[in-house]
């Protein structure tokens, strides 16, 4: 792995992803993806007690998902990076309890897939490990309970808010030839833009978007065009048009390569505000989708970039501004072995 410009890696050892699997709710599952994702779930509670409980039996079987189309044992995993929106990470924690696997929990709010398979990836690069499993997960309920109002209070929402996505998205990564290369990583700064409103994150995370995009295309000595694809994570209707417009005025048009999975997992006339949110937003969809189409030759290149508000109840109730993150990965059309 070497550095390349202010804020990029290049992985000079190859990294592949193996296999990658998706589990979703039943909101997600009647989208326009619902094709794309390995198991949906007919109801929020997964079968399970509770939402906390629904979403780890989330991250589970995506994990146990991915593990399955590999052919590989969980014994065999070297690492797991996972993350998700609970405190102390707890859906990654307890579902590390049960796997087994040496664990680093991540926490980039919904930047984290792009963090997880970052991280997992330069630590395959550099020989540390041989075989990492990144994942992570959100659940409407769980995320309305922390953040906002539990789903019961019924509070009504402006047009600005977007829907946390309920699913998990998993892969495994390892240096062995596979159809998706994991070509470089952008790790972004965070941005505040000294926006308050937590149910307008999207106008809070485009910048965060907006410095990762134009950082990621210096180092590589690269132009959007490069792309079949460039994806950012969540910022829904009300921060694409943002973003196109930051980029736009530092003579980036990314309008004909640009898109936003808070966007594509979502039919225009679901209930869901502005668009979708939450970790597993850009994870269902790069893992489901955008992985799909790697591997059927649809796309030979492509630039995730997930984005992350980095609030707390706590510092909204302290009327602290919202900053955002967001960290960029490439994935290429790669080679089977």
């Amino acid at each position: 792995m070497t550095k390349t410009g202010k804020q990029t890696w290049s992985f000079e050892n190859p990294v592949y992803i193996q296999a990658s699997a998706t589990s979703v709710g039943p909101l997600e599952g009647k989208g326009p993806l619902k094709d794309h994702f390995d198991r949906i779930f007919d109801e929020l509670h997964c079968g399970e007690d509770n939402w906390e409980l629904a979403e780890r039996a989330l991250m589970m079987e995506s994990v146990h998902a991915c593990l399955q189309k590999a052919g590989v044992d969980e014994s065999a995993i070297d690492l797991f990076l996972a993350g998700d929106l609970l405190n102390q990470n707890v859906t990654g924690n307890y579902v590390a309890r049960q796997l087994g696997i040496p664990m680093l929990g991540m926490f980039g709010a919904c930047s984290t897939s792009m963090e997880t398979l970052a991280t997992g990836a330069a630590l395959v690069s550099g020989g540390f490990v041989k075989q990492a499993m990144v994942a992570v997960s959100s659940h409407n309920a769980t995320a309305e309970r922390q953040f906002r109002y539990p789903t019961e209070y019924g509070g009504q929402k402006p047009k600005t808010a977007t829907y946390t996505v309920t699913g998990s998205g998993s892969a495994l990564l390892s240096s062995t030839p596979s159809a998706v290369k994991v070509e470089a990583a952008t790790i972004g700064k965070v941005m505040d833009y000294k926006l308050k409103d937590p149910f307008d994150l999207g106008s809070a995370m485009a910048p965060a978007a907006w410095s990762t995009i134009k950082t990621h295309l210096e180092d590589m000595g690269r132009v959007p065009e490069d792309y079949d694809l460039i994806a950012t994570g969540d910022l829904s209707a009300v921060g694409t048009p943002i973003l196109r417009d930051l980029l736009k005025q530092d003579g980036l048009d990314v309008s004909e390569v640009h898109d936003d999975c808070g966007l594509m997992v979502y039919h225009s006339d679901q209930p869901v505000f502005s668009g979708g949110s939450g970790c597993a937003c850009s994870a269902v969809v790069t893992y489901g989708k955008l992985i799909d189409e790697l591997k059927n030759g649809t796309y030979k290149r492509i630039l995730v970039v997930a984005t992350g508000a980095l609030m707390s109840p706590t510092m909204i109730q302290q009327k602290e501004t919202i900053p955002g993150i967001a960290h960029a990965v490439v994935l290429a059309k790669g080679e089977e072995s």
